[in-house]
């Protein structure tokens, strides 16, 4: 199963969504997105866990 986040889900208003075969390549397309889009540099530990809670099965 393919994994699917929507960033929306963490921040209102986003209408980014990113899929992937696996969590890993997912990561790397949100850690992309929220440089480029939300100027965040640094994913620390609670971003992490915000992110994989919000990752679901597709």
């Amino acid at each position: 199963m393919a994994k699917q986040l929507r960033c929306a889900d963490i921040v209102p208003g986003c209408d980014y969504t990113a899929w992937a075969e696996t969590e890993e390549e997912l990561m790397e397309l949100v850690v992309a997105h929220a440089r480029s889009a939300h100027g965040i540099e640094e994913v620390t530990p609670e971003i992490a866990e915000k992110v994989r809670s919000a990752v679901e099965e597709v």
